[in-house]
C-alpha cells in the first residue's frame, strides 16, 4: 500500500505529528511519500518517483483548507482522501487528533466508508478553465456597487440578478460560503448544485437547489470594471462585461474517505454550535 501525506510541515506540531505517523505506517509495510522537498526531513520517498494512480489513499493533515489546496496544486492525484483536523473541527477533514491511529487502523484494515461527492467545473469563451470541491463564485470585486449578472440553466433564462454576486456550491461546499450567504445545507451524498445570491437587491431572489446534471450559464451584464471568479477560495480569474461563464457537473469526483466513528450529523451540530438535546417525553436522554 502507498500512501501519500499532505500538510503545512513549517509548523512544528504538524511535523511532529507527520513523524508519528510515518513509523506507525512503515512498521505496519505502508509505503510512505511526500512532497519532494519534505522527503529528507520525513525520510521517505519523494512524491515525484511514485506513479500517481499507484497511491492508494491521499492523508491531509490540517483542515478543509489544508484539502482543498492540496486538490489543487495536485489535480494529477485522485486517490481516496482522509482528512486529519489539526485545529476546528472540519466538515471534510473530520479525524480529531485523540482518533488518528485507531482511524489509521480502521483504513489498513478496510473498515471506512468511501464517499464519492460531486465536483464542478467552469470555462469561460475564451478558454479561461477551472474547477472546484466546494465552490465557485462571481464577485463584483473590485466594483464599488451591485452588478447585473443574466443566470440561463440548461440554456433557459433564469433571472438577472442585482448583486454583490452569486456562488454555485457543490452539496461539500454548502456548509462553507454558500450557508454564510444563507444557502442551505446539502448532505454530501447528493447530486445537486447550490445557486445562492450574495446580498441581493430583491428580498425575493433566493438561493436554489438545481440538478448536478444542469449546466449554468452566467453572463456578465454590468458596463463596469471586470468582476471576479474565484473557486475554491484558492485561485482566481476575471470576466468582463459581456463574457458568459459556464459551469458544469466535472467528469472527476472528490473521494473521501469516512470512518464508523464520526457520522456527519454529529459533525454539523459540533461545527454549528446547535445546542438541541434528544429528548424522550417527559425526559432528557
Amino acid at each position: 500500500m502507498i500512501i501519500a501525506l499532505f500538510g503545512n510541515l513549517e509548523i512544528e506540531s504538524t511535523l511532529t505529528v507527520a513523524l508519528g505517523i510515518r513509523e506507525f505506517l512503515v512498521d505496519r509495510g505502508v509505503t510512505l511519500v511526500v512532497e519532494d522537498e519534505l522527503a529528507e526531513r520525513l525520510d521517505s520517498r519523494p512524491l515525484s518517483t511514485v506513479d500517481p494512480q499507484a497511491i492508494d489513499f491521499l492523508l491531509s493533515l490540517g483542515g478543509d483548507g489544508t484539502i482543498l489546496r492540496l486538490v489543487h496544486r495536485h489535480p494529477e492525484l485522485n486517490a481516496p482522501l482522509v482528512g486529519v483536523n489539526l485545529g476546528h473541527l472540519g466538515f471534510m477533514s473530520d479525524i480529531p487528533l485523540p482518533d488518528l491511529y485507531p482511524s489509521l487502523t480502521d483504513l489498513l484494515e478496510g473498515n471506512f466508508q468511501l464517499e464519492r461527492r460531486v465536483m464542478m467545473e467552469g470555462e469561460t469563451a475564451h478558454g479561461d478553465r477551472c474547477f472546484a470541491v466546494n465552490e465557485i463564485v462571481v464577485h463584483r470585486s473590485p466594483n464599488p456597487s451591485l452588478i447585473q449578472l443574466g443566470i440561463h440553466v440548461q440554456g433557459l433564462y433564469l433571472n438577472t440578478f442585482s448583486a454583490d454576486g452569486v456562488i454555485i456550491s457543490t452539496p461539500s461546499g454548502s456548509t462553507a460560503y454558500s450557508l454564510a450567504a444563507g444557502g442551505p445545507i446539502l448532505t454530501p451524498e447528493l447530486e445537486a448544485f447550490v445557486l445562492t445570491p450574495i446580498s441581493p437587491h430583491t428580498l425575493s431572489n433566493r438561493p436554489m437547489v438545481l440538478g448536478s446534471n444542469h449546466e449554468i450559464q452566467i453572463q456578465y451584464l454590468s458596463d463596469y470594471e471586470p468582476v471576479e471568479v474565484a473557486y475554491d477560495g484558492i485561485q482566481r480569474f476575471t470576466l468582463k462585461t459581456g463574457e458568459l461563464f459556464r459551469i458544469r457537473r466535472a467528469q472527476r469526483q472528490f473521494q473521501l474517505v469516512t470512518f464508523r466513528r464520526r457520522d456527519y450529523f454529529s459533525i454539523l451540530r459540533t461545527k454549528l454550535g446547535w445546542s438541541g438535546t434528544l429528548r424522550e417525553y417527559g425526559k432528557s436522554i
